[in-house]
């Protein structure tokens, strides 16, 4: 292939994929926004408890990866019985994990708000948000693990798609539950809006509703459509086998561990935010949720380096990974700067669709104008780990993820947050991400990730 092949080809990959990342930030920003109507303490209560979302979430793409990566490689290698029976496997197994999960999160939610930090005028929402995403995680897996193995089958355009219907569903489903019934005026006309006034339950149930009708979806194509992962082509056993368990094991357990150490990092920075008050805590949660938009089309990108090269490695043509490795690390670059200067100019018009509240907007705005100068190296990151799993090479890749998160932002974050309250903590995660760029970029140039093999 020559440079505008492949060039092409990242690109071809890429979009569909970035276009379902901003689908999903797009989705947690109108959710925001809906709850942020409701008062500070609405979008205080969920702001709370967000991290801890985000723990289990994270959890969750982490065991699919572990299946859907060694997918990549059968594809690659032209074994697609072996890649569905894979598939067969990873049902079980990740949807049995799941269900160990909700149990786990069901046990802590109604002592986390206090465990983070929070008071009792908040504390209510937020466990029953908590509890009923929870609840939801078998749904959010299987969407997961559909979603990542149609990907890994060079399949980008379908999991978009489909992310796209999930946005558009939880709108009209947190429109319907959040709010009241009520009557709103169109072209001159009184039209009734029903309502079932659920406030920040409202929220969640739409959202888990939303991630359910989209994970049968998933399937259903993936059962019946997908050339290469259909698993009506022939019969197969469901039952997972010990040898696909281990490259499972050996491929996820070290960004499950990553995961959870980092996510218990940003748990410990809601910790260190929650005493600034619930302003503070409003704020932060906002400019986490207006910065996603910078940054998911570097997870989109993301997505198709792992792809590129997860095929590359199976196919053996290590030579073609490493090229593919640097195009899609560059492009990442490139479209999180230019997202970055978007953000830095149009941060009062990002935070104020989210809040009318002026204290709030204030720490918003200034929060996403200091992280708008980390996005060049969060995009670096973010891409080479993408490159990094599709190689198989996880472990060293989670080891720095963890150590520049609980090294080096949290330390910042404990020293600067007394003096210098929310501006300290967004100071110290742009210092953070500038360094774990530089990291990462030294690893993939170094090259040992070329080496590996599960």
């Amino acid at each position: 292939m020559t440079f505008m092949q492949q060039l092409h080809l990242a690109a071809l990959l890429s979009i569909p994929a970035i276009i379902a990342q901003f689908s999903s930030i797009i989705m947690q920003y109108i959710d925001a926004s809906m709850v942020g109507r409701l008062g500070a303490n609405a979008s205080a209560s969920i702001g709370l408890v967000i991290t801890s979302t985000w723990l289990f979430w994270g959890i969750c793409t982490t065991v699919a990866a572990g299946f859907s990566v060694q997918v990549a490689h059968l594809i690659g290698a032209g074994d697609r019985r072996g890649a569905r029976s894979v598939l067969r496997q990873a049902i079980i197994s990740t949807l049995l994990f799941s269900l160990i999960l909700v149990a786990i999160g069901a046990s802590v939610s109604s002592k986390l708000p206090y465990w983070l930090g929070g008071d009792a005028a908040i504390a209510a929402d937020a466990s029953k948000y908590f509890l009923i995403f929870v609840l939801s995680l078998p749904a959010l897996q299987m969407n997961f693990l559909a979603s990542a193995m149609l990907r890994s089958s060079g399949n980008m355009h379908i999991p978009s798609v489909l992310n796209v219907v999930m946005c558009v569903m939880d709108v009209v489903f947190n429109f319907l539950l959040i709010f009241p019934s009520r009557e709103l005026q169109f072209l001159g006309h009184d039209i009734f809006i029903p309502g079932a006034n659920l406030g920040v339950a409202g929220a969640a149930i739409g959202t888990a509703s939303a991630y359910l009708i989209t994970a049968v979806m998933l399937f259903w194509y993936l059962f019946t459509r997908d050339e290469n992962l259909r698993l009506t082509k022939e019969k197969g056993s469901f039952r997972p086998e010990n040898s696909t368990l281990r490259r499972a094991f050996k491929i996820s357990m070290p960004m499950s561990l990553e995961h959870t150490v980092i996510m218990g990092a940003q748990i410990l920075s809601t910790v260190i935010v929650a005493p600034l008050g619930v302003a503070s805590i409003a704020a932060n949660s906002f400019a986490i949720t207006a910065e996603s938009l910078c940054y998911m089309p570097g997870y989109g990108i993301a997505e198709a380096a792992t792809t590129l090269v997860g095929q590359s490695f199976g196919a053996n043509r290590k030579d073609l990974a490493k090229r593919f490795a640097y195009i899609t690390v560059f492009m990442g670059m490139a479209v999180m700067t230019i997202l970055g200067a978007v953000m830095y100019f149009t941060a009062p018009q990002i935070i104020g669709f989210m809040t009318p509240d002026p204290e709030i907007l204030s720490l918003g705005v200034m929060a996403l104008r200091i992280e708008a100068f980390a996005e060049p190296m969060f995009a670096a990151s973010i891409v080479a780990y993408g490159v990094f799993v599709g190689a198989g090479d996880t472990f060293v890749p989670s080891i720095m993820n963890l150590g520049s998160m609980w090294a080096v932002r949290l330390t910042l974050a404990a020293i600067l947050a007394p003096v210098m309250g929310l501006k300290g903590v967004w100071i110290a995660m742009c210092i953070e991400l500038c360094f774990r760029g530089v990291i990462f970029l030294y690893r993939l140039f170094q090259g040992k990730w070329l080496i590996h093999s599960i």
